[in-house]
């Protein structure tokens, strides 16, 4: 097929879609407006406010291509936060405007019909292209466009981008590389794409890319703008004259300050009129940029003063006027109503994320495979330790430090999980941004997975330890100790996804979890028992430390019905723990669980419920930080 025919086929099928989702949602965006956009922060040095955008203004129609540009530092990314409803800088105050049609719209509607893709690509490493791109149109294309159709979309927006060499090749992982940087810039826009949005914001979409592929990059951007009434906003730095010719518009920053907004046509005529023709076989686009940076002069006040002329040489100029008049003309009109059936329900969400889940669970190492592996070498090398412990008092201490040792550090090694999460929580922000599901899909989803591996990796664990180490060897003591330690990684597990939503960092989310591990050994009733453990410490933390009932759990299931010898078998003889029983030199297991102050009476059920409720509990919390902190 040849590049014509495969540009038309692309651009007829990208208009059928798009028009198949306008059908749907009856949305018609007729301008997007911003007035007096002003952003301040404190000044760490001065503690003074500190402005990052001044009063900018603009105005954008269906169809058209915008160009955010200006020198490091001056506010290009800050003002495509603003305008995509994104937080615009740490504690910042936003004042002014950011209309659709003339009106103000809810943050949900606003996501509804927009889109943002981010500088840093926030992708999930084990998936193929194609795959990536496939699973973003589950997520975002209407049910009611068919499953052909939307195949084929996925099949044409790879070959547009670019991307059919490398269509099964997957993104790439720590351990396992995959395709490159520009290459990963790439999928991150295709993917944005499929959700047919009505307003686009890229920032920074030819990063990484060379002038060849970012001209196809920008090209694609501008055929789908032209083509389906979809306006884009773009920062973009000192592109090649070619790519920065395919804008229609550009907006120019300084120091947060605008200095110009208009058509890329008159960007040339317009410097000329202000004193600062662009010269001859000049990039342009590099050439406005070095009039206004002011970063590297060395006489600071004249460029400050030189800055500030063509500031209000802007202002004062007849293109500055015509904004102004564009901004009190933008049209007054309804977005439409909603329709829920737009995109997918929360089941079928719910089940598309499972699906993405799951090829990345036995895909990527670091997800399961390494903490698989992992526990394979502490069973091993605990179950060798602690071999063949014996029925005799000389050994009762040794299998009460088997039993904190392998429910401890198993919830403790749940530390590995935080990679694997984090990525999948950093691919959760950039779609739940872009209104495609929300946190209880994630979470639940997350929580699902996890089930069958964790399962796995306790069976497997257990089949090594508890033969080896001799544990109580009935059917229904091994199974017990089964399935405490999978309450114990449930809860570990639920643990690391709180402490790592929370504290969305690698480092800071390591750091924490290893600490809270460490604190819940202290406190958990064996390095310290509850008859004598501090009050403040008992009744703050251990009642809701997970593995403190597990350490109960297992220590009922091992001594409740079993019997010990003492230094001899017959009298004389000395029992290390006093009992009814001492006189036939035995030592029953119930004296160890009273020395440690467990009550005799069964009381499974009741810890079990608690580890449940305790794993719901640090979901329930972290789906709590979703909706309100990390919104």
């Amino acid at each position: 097929m040849s590049s014509s025919t495969r540009s038309t086929a692309i651009s007829d099928d990208v208009e059928s879609n798009y028009k198949a989702l306008k059908a749907l949602k009856n949305t018609e965006v007729t301008s997007f407006a911003w007035k007096d956009v002003t952003v301040t922060v404190k000044d760490n040095e001065t503690k003074q406010p500190k402005l990052l955008l001044d009063g900018v203004d603009g105005v954008v129609r269906p169809g058209e291509l915008v160009a955010l540009m200006g020198p490091s530092g001056s506010g290009k990314t800050t003002l495509l936060n603003v305008l995509a409803r994104r937080t615009a800088a740490a504690n910042a105050k936003v004042d002014g405007d950011v209309l659709i049609n003339g009106k103000t719209v809810s943050l949900q509607e606003f996501r509804r019909i927009s889109s943002y893709v981010e500088q840093d690509d926030a992708l999930i490493g084990s998936l193929t292209v194609q795959e990536t791109i496939s699973f973003a149109a589950q997520l975002s294309l209407s049910r009611r466009i068919p499953k052909s159709q939307k195949q084929q979309r996925v099949s044409d927006i790879i070959d547009s981008f670019g991307l059919r060499n490398q269509a099964n090749t997957i993104i790439g992982t720590p351990v396992k590389k995959g395709i490159s940087g520009g290459q990963k810039r790439r999928v991150s826009v295709a993917s944005q794409l499929m959700s047919n949005p009505r307003v686009l914001f890229l920032d920074e979409p030819t990063s990484g890319l060379d002038s060849a592929a970012s001209f196809e990059v920008i090209s694609f951007l501008k055929k789908i703008a032209r083509e389906n009434n979809l306006l884009v906003i773009a920062s973009i730095h000192q592109p090649s004259t070619t790519t920065f010719n395919l804008f229609d518009k550009l907006l120019l920053l300084s120091s947060g300050k605008t200095i110009y907004h208009g058509p890329v046509s008159d960007v040339n005529s317009y410097f000329s009129s202000i004193g600062f023709p662009v010269p001859g076989y000049t990039n342009p686009a590099e050439f406005i940029i070095d009039l206004v940076n002011t970063d590297f002069s060395e006489d600071a006040a004249s460029s400050e003063k030189h800055k500030g002329s063509i500031t209000e040489a802007w202002k004062a100029s007849p293109m500055a006027t015509v904004l102004a008049n564009q901004l009190n003309e933008t049209d007054d009109m309804d977005l439409g109503a909603h329709e829920d059936i737009a995109r997918p329900g929360f089941f079928s969400q719910t089940l598309t994320l499972l699906n993405r889940l799951w090829i990345k669970s036995y895909r990527d190492v670091l997800a399961y495979g390494v903490r698989v592996a992992m526990y394979m070498g502490l069973a091993i090398m605990m179950g060798t330790v602690w071999l063949r412990l014996k029925e005799h008092q000389d050994y009762i201490q040794p299998f009460i430090n088997a039993i904190f040792f392998g429910s401890a550090f198993m919830s403790f090694m749940a530390v590995a999980y935080v990679p694997a999460f984090l990525e999948d929580f950093h691919t959760f922000t950039k779609e739940r941004s872009n209104g495609l599901y929300g946190a209880t899909s994630f979470l639940l989803s997350n929580f699902l997975i996890g089930l069958p591996y964790l399962f796995l990796i306790s069976t497997l664990f257990s089949v090594v330890t508890y033969f080896l180490a001799n544990f109580r060897p009935t059917a229904t003591a091994f199974f017990f100790y089964l399935m405490w330690l999978f309450l114990d990684l449930l809860a570990a597990e639920s643990l690391v996804v709180l402490i790592s939503v929370l504290l969305p960092n690698f480092v800071l989310s390591l750091a924490v979890t290893a600490f809270a591990n460490g604190l819940w050994m202290s406190v958990g009733g064996f390095l310290v028992s509850d008859k004598i453990l501090n009050v403040f410490w008992k009744y703050v933390f251990s009642y809701i430390d997970y593995q403190s009932y597990v350490f109960k759990g297992m220590m009922y299931n091992e001594f409740s019905e079993r019997t010990y010898q003492c230094s001899a078998a017959a009298p004389p003889c000395f029992c290390s723990y006093d009992s009814p029983l001492a006189d036939e030199c035995k030592i029953p297991g119930t004296a160890v669980l009273q020395q440690y102050g467990f009550s005799q009476r069964d009381k499974r059920g009741q810890w079990i419920g608690i580890l449940l409720g305790i794993t719901l509990g640090l979901r329930l919390l972290a789906w709590v930080v979703l909706k309100t902190v990390r919104r």
